[in-house]
C-alpha cells in the first residue's frame, strides 16, 4: 500500500511562483514513475510532468520552460517547482504515482489547490 501526502499549493500572483511536494509512503522503488497532474474546473485532468522508470522527463507543451520536476529518491518525494506561474495554471494538482511491483498499479494524492490571479 502507498500513500501520497502533496503539500505546496496556494494563491500566488501571474508570474510568481510556487513549489509543490509529494511525499510516498510505503513500497517505492527508483524505477517506479512519479508525476504531477492537473485538473482545471470542467476540464478533464492533465499531464503536467512526470519522471518515468527509466528517469526519463516529459512535460506538458504549456508548462515547458516554467515548470521543474525533480525528484529525491531518499526520501521518496516528487517535486514541481513552478514559475511564471498564469492564471491559466489554476488547478487543482494531482500526484501520481505508478508502482510495477509487485504488479501495476497506480497510486494518486489527494490533490492540492493552485490559484493564480491575474
Amino acid at each position: 500500500q502507498v500513500q501520497l501526502v502533496e503539500s505546496g499549493g496556494g494563491l500566488v500572483q501571474a508570474g510568481g511562483s510556487l513549489r509543490l511536494s509529494c511525499a510516498a509512503s510505503g513500497s517505492i522503488f527508483s524505477d517506479d514513475s512519479m508525476g504531477w497532474y492537473r485538473q482545471a474546473p470542467g476540464k478533464q485532468r492533465e499531464l503536467v510532468a512526470v519522471i518515468d522508470s527509466g528517469g526519463r522527463i516529459n512535460y506538458a507543451d504549456s508548462v515547458k520552460g516554467r515548470f521543474t520536476i525533480s525528484r529525491d529518491n531518499a526520501k521518496n518525494t516528487v517535486y514541481l517547482q513552478m514559475a511564471s506561474l498564469k492564471p491559466e495554471d489554476t488547478a487543482v494538482y494531482y500526484c501520481r504515482v505508478l508502482v510495477l511491483i509487485p504488479a501495476p498499479y497506480i497510486y494518486w494524492g489527494q490533490g492540492t489547490q493552485v490559484t493564480v490571479s491575474s
